[in-house]
Protein backbone atom coordinates (compact mmCIF):
# COMPACT_ATOMS: atom_id res chain seq x y z
CA UNK A 1 0.00 0.00 0.00
CA UNK A 2 0.75 3.09 -0.53
CA UNK A 3 0.38 6.94 0.75
CA UNK A 4 1.15 10.44 -0.11
CA UNK A 5 0.61 13.24 3.02
CA UNK A 6 0.81 16.71 1.96
CA UNK A 7 1.70 19.67 4.71
CA UNK A 8 1.79 23.66 4.20
CA UNK A 9 -1.39 24.77 3.41
CA UNK A 10 -2.67 27.78 5.33
CA UNK A 11 -4.07 31.20 4.82
CA UNK A 12 -1.92 33.72 3.56
CA UNK A 13 -2.10 37.33 2.12
CA UNK A 14 -1.90 38.53 -1.23
CA UNK A 15 1.45 38.61 -2.67
CA UNK A 16 2.72 36.37 -0.03
CA UNK A 17 4.52 32.69 0.00
CA UNK A 18 3.90 29.41 0.67
CA UNK A 19 5.46 25.99 0.31
CA UNK A 20 3.78 22.85 0.10
CA UNK A 21 5.44 19.61 0.89
CA UNK A 22 4.46 15.66 -0.15
CA UNK A 23 5.75 12.60 1.07
CA UNK A 24 4.99 8.92 -0.36
CA UNK A 25 5.52 6.13 1.61
CA UNK A 26 4.61 2.39 1.89
CA UNK A 27 5.65 -0.64 -0.94
CA UNK A 28 7.60 1.98 -3.05
CA UNK A 29 10.47 0.56 -5.28
CA UNK A 30 10.38 3.34 -7.80
CA UNK A 31 8.82 7.15 -7.76
CA UNK A 32 8.12 7.83 -11.70
CA UNK A 33 6.75 11.00 -11.35
CA UNK A 34 4.82 13.62 -9.10
CA UNK A 35 2.38 16.46 -9.78
CA UNK A 36 0.56 18.89 -7.39
CA UNK A 37 -2.72 19.61 -8.77
CA UNK A 38 -5.41 22.28 -7.75
CA UNK A 39 -9.39 22.22 -7.44
CA UNK A 40 -11.52 25.56 -6.45
CA UNK A 41 -14.85 25.27 -5.30
CA UNK A 42 -16.88 24.62 -8.36
CA UNK A 43 -14.20 24.53 -10.90
CA UNK A 44 -12.51 20.91 -12.55
CA UNK A 45 -9.51 19.82 -10.64
CA UNK A 46 -6.17 21.46 -12.78
CA UNK A 47 -2.34 20.33 -13.11
CA UNK A 48 -0.66 23.08 -11.47
CA UNK A 49 3.20 21.40 -11.92
CA UNK A 50 5.21 17.92 -12.53
CA UNK A 51 8.56 16.66 -12.01
CA UNK A 52 9.86 13.69 -13.17
CA UNK A 53 12.52 11.37 -11.78
CA UNK A 54 15.00 12.61 -14.41
CA UNK A 55 13.92 15.88 -12.78
CA UNK A 56 12.05 17.27 -16.11
CA UNK A 57 9.38 19.86 -14.82
CA UNK A 58 6.62 21.01 -16.57
CA UNK A 59 4.54 24.29 -14.96
CA UNK A 60 0.91 25.71 -16.13
CA UNK A 61 1.08 28.68 -17.87
CA UNK A 62 -0.64 30.79 -15.10
CA UNK A 63 2.00 29.60 -12.26
CA UNK A 64 5.07 30.12 -14.33
CA UNK A 65 7.66 32.11 -12.81
CA UNK A 66 5.57 32.18 -9.71
CA UNK A 67 5.72 28.81 -8.58
CA UNK A 68 9.09 26.03 -8.28
CA UNK A 69 8.39 22.24 -7.87
CA UNK A 70 11.33 19.72 -6.78
CA UNK A 71 11.81 16.43 -6.16
CA UNK A 72 14.10 14.49 -3.96
CA UNK A 73 14.13 10.90 -5.34
CA UNK A 74 16.02 9.76 -1.99
CA UNK A 75 13.03 10.74 0.22
CA UNK A 76 10.22 10.08 -1.85
CA UNK A 77 9.07 13.94 -1.62
CA UNK A 78 7.80 16.49 -3.68
CA UNK A 79 7.60 20.71 -2.47
CA UNK A 80 6.24 23.43 -4.63
CA UNK A 81 7.13 26.53 -3.46
CA UNK A 82 4.94 29.17 -4.05
CA UNK A 83 5.26 32.82 -4.40
CA UNK A 84 3.48 35.65 -5.48
CA UNK A 85 0.59 34.20 -4.65
CA UNK A 86 -3.21 35.96 -5.62
CA UNK A 87 -6.95 35.14 -4.44
CA UNK A 88 -7.43 32.96 -7.79
CA UNK A 89 -4.94 30.23 -6.50
CA UNK A 90 -6.96 29.88 -3.80
CA UNK A 91 -7.84 26.11 -3.74
CA UNK A 92 -7.27 22.72 -2.55
CA UNK A 93 -4.35 21.81 -3.44
CA UNK A 94 -3.31 17.38 -3.94
CA UNK A 95 0.08 15.87 -4.41
CA UNK A 96 0.01 13.21 -6.77
CA UNK A 97 2.91 10.59 -8.03
CA UNK A 98 3.34 7.69 -10.92
CA UNK A 99 4.45 4.79 -8.19
CA UNK A 100 6.17 1.53 -9.42
CA UNK A 101 5.52 -0.97 -6.22
CA UNK A 102 7.76 -3.44 -4.80
CA UNK A 103 4.92 -5.86 -5.80
CA UNK A 104 5.93 -4.47 -9.52
CA UNK A 105 2.16 -3.37 -9.84
CA UNK A 106 2.10 0.25 -11.27
CA UNK A 107 -0.13 3.24 -10.12
CA UNK A 108 -1.62 6.50 -9.70
CA UNK A 109 -1.88 7.95 -5.90
CA UNK A 110 -3.61 10.62 -4.83
CA UNK A 111 -2.72 12.46 -0.89
CA UNK A 112 -5.82 13.95 0.72
CA UNK A 113 -5.11 17.41 -0.26
CA UNK A 114 -4.40 20.45 1.96
CA UNK A 115 -6.19 23.88 1.76
CA UNK A 116 -4.79 26.98 0.40
CA UNK A 117 -6.25 30.17 1.31
CA UNK A 118 -5.13 33.57 0.00
CA UNK A 119 -6.89 36.60 1.48
CA UNK A 120 -6.44 40.03 2.91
Amino acid sequence: QVQLVESGGGLVQPGGSLRLSCAASGSIFRVNAMRWFRQAPGKQRELVAAVTREGSTNYADFVKGRFTISGDNAKNTVALQMNGLEPTDTAVYYCNAEILGKSWSYGTYWGQGTQVTVSS
